[in-house]
């Protein structure tokens, strides 16, 4: 991994010691908040059969330790500062890598749109680390610098965005959100490749009569009775010296999921005191256990696709997504396609879509 110090004239040196909160002044009597960069854990080399892993994952052990990093664009103000953060109903927490440009713009345009809903508001973030290398890592955070300035809509901090670092992507979010935006009633967590009908998942939190946010709530596609892939070649590879047991507590797939505020600053305590594991949604459910608590399953998420009944009629007809809540995953344009069919006034759905 990447970790080369970033240099703005924004942020300012810290001349106090390591991993002290600073802010410096930025446009509209706003900040960045940020940490000095974190260094490596050198002593990771001595670990039982370093040598033999994978690059990913020794570059995990080495910044295992890390859970502050510098901040490179901020959003203090998102949720209306932390006192007024309660009228912000539905918070979209979107993970998206630097170079995903369309997707973004998409989304921005489709589910994600910030508005009024059901007399309740959306808000939209997306959450980014830094990729690339030299004069395309320079490129990529100046992508991500613009769309900020045009949409207000990106928190980036100085890590690097691969697959292993989600989890402590969900941590920093976390951070941010208990500094900037506690009172957030509830929370869609997930992915910028899939269809999520925003709409509907409005109309289902407001359907829990005894839950307005400061209940726990944690739904989604639930996994349970599953382990560590211990297979070198898996994407999802976990070797024991990364976790030794054999075991996952039940979790929710991180393509997207719901939270309640409650349950999202809960999850952010727990993980405190639970070792990073660089797969996020197992992460997550660890942090629920330690708390008590597990996650529940909901039919309208379908983050491992949807089941299409015949071969024979069109798998992408509006129809079958009109009363989901998620769908993993769709290309941009299929997004942009699919919100503005399933919002056609002309649609009509009758047995043959059944």
């Amino acid at each position: 991994m990447e970790y080369s110090d970033h240099k703005t004239s924004h942020l300012l040196k810290n001349t106090a010691g390591n991993n002290r909160q600073q802010r410096s002044p930025i446009k509209n009597n706003s900040y960045v908040y940020t940490w000095q960069k974190c260094q490596q854990n050198v002593s990771a080399d001595n670990i039982t059969g370093f040598s033999k892993l994978p690059q990913n994952i020794k570059d995990f052990l080495y910044f295992r330790h890390c859970r502050h990093y510098p901040m490179l664009l901020d959003l203090p103000d998102k949720c209306g500062g932390a006192e007024k953060s309660g009228d912000v109903f539905l918070l979209l927490v979107i993970k998206s890598s630097p170079a995903n440009y369309e997707r973004r713009a998409v989304l921005r345009n489709t589910w994600a749109k910030e508005r009024l809903h059901n007399s309740v508001w959306i808000r939209r973030i997306f959450i980014s680390g830094v990729s690339g290398a030299g004069y395309e890592k320079d490129r990529l955070n100046r992508l991500l610098k613009l769309e900020q300035k045009d949409h207000g809509d990106i928190l980036q901090w100085d890590f690097s965005d691969t697959f292993y670092n989600l989890t402590l992507k969900q941590i920093l979010f976390l951070e941010w959100m208990e500094r900037n935006c506690p009172n957030a009633r509830f929370l869609f967590n997930g992915d910028d490749d899939v269809f999520a009908h925003t709409n509907n998942m409005v109309v289902y939190l407001q359907s829990l009569k005894e839950n307005n946010g400061s209940r726990h709530l944690f739904t989604g596609h639930l996994i349970q009775n599953v382990g560590p892939i211990r297979d070198p070649g898996s994407k999802y590879f976990i070797p024991v010296q990364v976790e030794e047991s054999n075991s996952y507590p039940p979790y929710c797939g991180g393509g997207g999921f719901l939270l309640s505020g409650y349950t999202a600053m809960l999850i952010y305590h727990m993980s405190k005191s639970i070792l990073i594991l660089p797969i996020d949604d197992v992460y997550m459910g660890m942090c629920l256990a330690k708390a008590g608590l597990g996650p529940s399953s909901h039919m309208g998420v379908k983050t491992a696709g949807l089941h299409i009944p015949s071969s024979k009629v069109d798998g992408y007809s509006p129809c079958y997504y009109k009363d989901i809540l998620l769908v993993h995953r769709f290309l941009p344009a299929q997004i942009y396609l699919m919100w503005h069919s399933i919002h056609s006034p002309n649609l009509k759905c009758g047995l043959s879509h059944t």
